[in-house]
């Protein structure tokens, strides 16, 4: 039986390629404008890279585990690698044939051609060779370039090259400098653009510069293994452990070698010799590599050839209220961005830093911005003289550079500062802050499902929630005393925070829509994530399936789950929604016997997440924040434009439109809310 699939359970990393096709998918998509197209490119080529820098990184650690460990494995490492391999081979013959066939094509249905240097005219031979010396050619290391057949080879993480085979036993390998744009505009001619990789440039140029040499080059590209591998994160100061291993990240055991599928095997032995590395690390793709670098690829046109602007909605908040504190006094305030602003959770905070009422502020922080307005706000809070205690997750994967800068600042302007602990990650998206007026502490708090981040509240779908609920408030300082070392376990009552209470929550409310259908009342959840993988909430699905419990599941990643299965999961049905934004947001819902509880929070149902990681989740008691996250739920369940069924094989088909008119939900629910603010 392959590892791909089972009757039971997807297997979690090729799940996740079965994601990254839904962003291929979103290349095909001609609804979508060009551009756009050009970056789901980019995206699907970023997250292939991080995929094998991590995941494949952590299957190979498997690999190295203790045979009789291994043995004991449901799946092995090898059989999933091998299955792996053929999926990965299968998404890169269909994104280059999608390139091939259709963006460049489409491109240049607009006047925009992508050449290669075969296609230069005289005059952009002549520019070329002139941009080749006046700005690449300082930046290449010929000396170092030829190597012997013998030699070693160091290749940077996730670089560019080319390299040739100069003679039987000598090859050059270039660099294509990093610090250069990867695309280069000819001169307009007749109203048509000309764009080329540099690649094509540098060929260009060496070929020239060597003419007595039959040379062919081939793009080389390796992903190397991100784990940090800290032996022992219980002693000593974890943070400078982290600091002092980054720099050996960009030099650690490669995870993939991508290469020119053009490469004559003879050569790619001896470049597997020379790079260290086996036929299983080798990936064949096409003439250029790191596409992510299309982020990047230029516009020369007056054309739009975008999505057409969402601003962010102002809220009703900002509208209505000169203080944040007045709107959480009046009522528990919910803000849903990118569709709304991200701006009141920035004015809280920069409120709270200038509030002489404001004596504490104590907060989380997993991925933040560069720069910030947020991060600033509490410099200046602690400036000010409040107690600011704010807890830095130093392990985010690739922040962990800016992180550790935050939290210098932050300790700097007089901040008290938590780094991570061992064993651990801190996910959760949670503030507390005091106001105090004589004898009396006024606590605000914020909850929610995405990061502190400025820049990515313009891209992710999140929730959050701003109360000043006293139970709430309770439970999260309770969890911040625990952060500061002041307590051990947060006896939560309102919150469900893992990994103390959170997962046993969410099995009692189950079990309890399982006693509902067992007792032939009405029983039904809807379960909105990111990542669903979690084996023992797995089989609770599948048991309150089977037990009648009518279960519908948004999940826009991984999906362990198989639907659909006579006998274990015929009541599930699962969506994934892709779209212009990324779905980040995390709802729970449960029918309650007709009273309907919801929970919205940073946690996936994923074991990292419930049993590995501190996260938060509350539950949504105002009703007006009820009715709202409800609306959102509905219209995306509704959504027959850009959902995707997630059936046993994870085809990916698109929900059918039929004779329904079409729902493309993130364009409805940003509608729904210019509704709302037209109300204020």
């Amino acid at each position: 039986m392959t590892p791909l699939y089972n009757s039971k359970y997807y297997h979690r990393d090729l799940s996740w390629l079965r994601f990254n096709h839904r962003v291929l998918q979103e290349v095909a998509d001609k609804r979508n404008p060009l551009y756009e197209r050009i970056k789901f490119m980019a995206i699907f080529s970023s997250n292939l890279d991080e995929f094998f820098r991590v995941r494949v990184s952590d299957i190979r650690q498997v690999k190295d585990l203790d045979k009789s460990i291994r043995k004991k494995l449901v799946t092995k490492p090898n059989q999933v690698l091998a299955e792996i391999k053929v999926q990965v081979d299968l998404l890169q013959d269909e994104f280059g044939q999608l390139f091939q066939n259709e963006i460049i094509p489409d491109l240049k249905q607009e006047s925009i051609h992508l050449i290669t240097y075969r296609d230069f005219s005289e005059t952009q031979k002549k520019v070329a060779e002139a941009y080749f010396e006046s700005t690449l050619k300082s930046k290449i290391d010929f000396e170092n370039s030829v190597f012997s057949t013998k030699d070693s080879v160091f290749v940077e993480n996730e670089s560019s090259y080319i390299t040739a085979l100069i003679s039987k036993d000598k090859f050059q390998v270039v660099q294509i400098p990093k610090d250069e744009p990867r695309f280069y505009v000819f001169p307009c001619e007749n109203d048509t653009h000309y764009i080329t990789f540099i690649d094509d440039i540098i060929k260009y140029n060496l070929y020239k510069l060597q003419p007595e040499l039959d040379l062919s080059y081939y793009a080389i590209k390796i992903s190397r293994d991100a784990e940090l591998y800290i032996e022992d994160e219980s002693s000593g100061n974890l943070m400078e452990k982290i600091k002092e291993s980054l720099p050996k990240r960009e030099t650690c055991q490669p995870t993939r070698v991508l290469i020119d599928q053009r490469m004559p095997e003879s050569f790619q032995n001896i470049l597997k010799k020379a790079l260290d590395v086996t036929k299983v690390d080798i990936v064949l793709g096409g003439t250029y590599h790191n596409f992510k670098d299309f982020f990047g690829f230029p516009n020369p046109t007056s054309k739009y050839l975008y999505f057409e602007e969402l601003p962010p909605i102002d809220h009703p908040v900002t509208l209505k209220y000169a203080s944040m504190f007045e709107a959480i006094n009046n009522k528990d305030q919910l803000i849903h961005y990118p569709y709304q602003s991200f701006e009141p959770v920035i004015e809280l905070l920069e409120e709270a830093a200038n509030d002489p009422n404001v004596t504490t502020i104590k907060m989380t922080l997993y991925r933040v911005a560069e720069e910030s307005r947020l991060n600033n706000a509490i410099s200046k809070a602690a400036k000010n003289g409040k107690n600011v205690i704010v807890f830095i997750e130093v392990k985010a994967r690739f922040d962990e550079q800016n992180n550790l800068k935050w939290g210098e600042i932050f300790k700097d302007s007089g901040a008290q500062v938590i780094y991570s602990y061992p064993g651990i990650k801190v996910h959760s998206k949670i503030i507390y802050i005091e106001r105090q007026f004589g004898e009396d502490i006024k606590p605000y708090c914020y909850i929610g499902t995405g990061n502190f981040n400025e820049n990515t509240a313009t891209l992710y779908t999140d929730f959050g929630l701003m109360t000043n609920n006293k139970k709430i408030a309770e439970d999260l300082n309770k969890l911040f005393l625990v952060l500061e070392g002041t307590s051990i376990v947060p006896k939560a009552k309102k919150l469900l925070i893992s990994p103390f209470s959170m997962r046993n929550k969410f099995v009692s409310l189950l079990e309890k829509e399982i006693h509902l259908a067992q007792a032939g009342k009405e029983a039904y959840l809807i379960l909105k994530m990111n990542s669903l993988e979690d084996k023992k909430m797995i089989k609770l699905l599948y048991e309150a399936s089977n037990k009648g419990v009518k279960i519908r599941l948004l999940v826009r990643g991984m999906c362990s789950l198989v639907p659909g299965i006579k006998g274990q999961s015929k009541n599930i049905k699962v969506i994934s929604i892709l779209d212009r934004f990324l779905e980040h947001g995390r709802v729970y819902i449960f029918g309650n016997g007709g009273e309907e509880k919801m929970y919205i929070g940073s946690a996936d149902w994923m074991t990292r997440n419930l049993t590995h990681r501190i996260e938060v989740v509350t539950p949504i008691m105002d009703p007006d924040n009820f009715k709202i996250i409800r609306d959102v739920i509905d219209i995306q369940l509704a959504d027959n434009v850009k959902a995707r069924i997630i059936d046993a094989e994870q085809k990916n088909d698109y929900v059918k439109v039929g004779k329904k008119p079409e729902i493309r939900s993130q364009y409805e629910i940003y509608e729904y809310f210019k509704r709302l603010k037209a109300k204020v």
